[in-house]
């Protein structure tokens, strides 16, 4: 922070000269400056689209209406979130962990201190060794289960430890009740320490079916090398939002070691971004691909979800398969229809559609503990490998509650584009 200030007023100072020749010019010697793109993602621009019910169907209708709304271009992620992208997320969070406790036993070795000697964070490049572990091992010991938890007494990570914690900031009600917040009045009165598990439920495809035999996918589904790129499962709203303040951090942390701007942050999108993006620059198609049918031309399935009566391999996946195993609509997101249902930011209400805006429209409410159980539902779209055709259309919408995982949910990312267009020079 010493050096970001020294370097603003520098920059300030070197924007002060006189060789505007006293005209109004604008502070001088600003870079251009073109939006990355974030890997593994699709820009999908601005523009207008009809949302709702694609069917004349009475009940639908009813909790989703047609109504006009224009959405801002943003950048979301070509497929779901893969088990092996969000193990990078669970290793990183667990090595940070790590290095806590053996900063611990060698402050001067894992932490980073600034001029005054205040510690300012880990040091992540240093190396840890036989020594370091063995001097930490009482501290390392407190990570894994207890022996009346263990199996066999083997020696096992305890995943309810990996814990994910952040700092949050409401700055939607700094700015509903303060006419001109302040950052430090922001950061004072709405600043909120998350503390998440982050580690997936395993035990969801048992759970999830009653007389169903499915203890293979729940003891390999999310860590063996087999599964790396399919959908991950399991993760909660609580889980996935945290998933995306940790990716943003990750991203403008490198940003900033290379002395570029930082970018927005990338988050779950709102269900109306999710449906704008499904639509694929189409307006009123039932499905990502288009047409109303579920089947091409040549009789192949378009999506992975439930046929028929009950033909689970009739479209050629009997439970999430692969990521990107099917055609991508005409943005070029992937699985936009079946495969797992995927989080939204959004709160749920049947008559979101009819009181939110139509520009850039939404309804967030991230409910406290105490607080009603229908404010913590969360909207999922998409529908899942479980589903019928008639809950992957474009326009269906149902909610799960935020504390809850299931293993036919998983989650994308979205970022908000700066600018008007990624076709514009600058």
């Amino acid at each position: 922070m010493r050096l970001f200030f020294y370097a603003f007023v520098a920059f300030v100072l070197a924007g002060c000269g006189a060789g505007d020749r006293g005209e109004l010019t604008g502070v001088q010697g600003r870079p251009a400056w073109f939006h990355p793109q974030p890997y593994g993602t699709i820009y999908v621009p601005t523009g207008s689209i009809h949302i709702g019910a694609n069917e004349q169907d009475v009940p639908m209708a009813q909790i989703a209406p047609n109504k006009q709304v224009s959405v801002v271009a943003f950048y979301m992620d070509e497929t779901e979130i893969t088990n092996n992208e969000y193990r990078q997320f669970v290793v990183t969070v667990l090595d940070s962990i790590v290095r806590e406790k053996m900063a611990e036993v060698n402050e001067e070795k894992f932490t980073l201190k600034d001029a005054e000697g205040n510690r300012i964070g880990l040091n992540w490049d240093a190396k840890i060794n036989d020594d370091d572990a063995k001097a930490a091992e009482e501290s390392l010991r407190e990570l894994a289960y207890n022996e009346q938890e263990t199996y066999y007494r083997t020696k096992q990570l305890d995943v309810r430890k990996i814990i994910y914690k952040y700092e949050d900031i409401d700055l939607r009600s700094a700015a509903r009740l303060h006419r001109k917040p302040s950052y430090k009045t922001t950061r004072d009165k709405y600043k909120k320490m998350q503390e998440v598990e982050i580690y997936p439920d395993t035990l969801v495809f048992m759970r999830d079916y009653t007389f169903s035999y499915n203890e293979p996918m729940t003891s390999v589904y999310f860590w063996h090398p087999k599964y790396d790129d399919y959908p991950v499962v399991g993760i909660n709203w609580n889980q996935a939002k945290a998933f995306c303040r940790w990716r943003t951090l990750y991203l403008n942390a490198f940003y900033s070691d290379v002395g570029d701007y930082t970018v927005t942050d990338l988050r779950l999108p709102t269900e109306y971004e999710w449906e704008y993006a499904a639509r694929g620059g189409r307006d009123q198609n039932m499905y990502p691909w288009g047409g109303p049918y579920v089947k091409n031309a040549k009789g192949c399935s378009l999506a992975n979800f439930k046929p028929m009566r009950g033909d689970y391999m009739q479209d050629g996946g009997l439970y999430p398969i692969r990521a990107a195993s099917y055609f991508p609509n005409d943005f070029g997101l992937y699985d936009m229809s079946g495969n797992v249902a995927e989080w939204t930011v959004s709160a749920y209400a049947e008559s979101a559609n009819l009181f939110t805006h139509d520009l850039n429209p939404d309804y967030q409410y991230d409910a406290k503990p105490d607080e009603p159980e229908t404010l913590k539902r969360k909207v999922i779209r998409g529908g899942s490998w479980k589903d019928i055709a008639h809950f992957i259309n474009c326009g269906s919408r149902t909610y799960e509650y935020q504390d809850s995982a299931n293993s036919y949910t998983g989650f994308r990312c979205v970022m908000s584009y700066i600018g008007r267009s990624n076709r514009d020079k600058n």
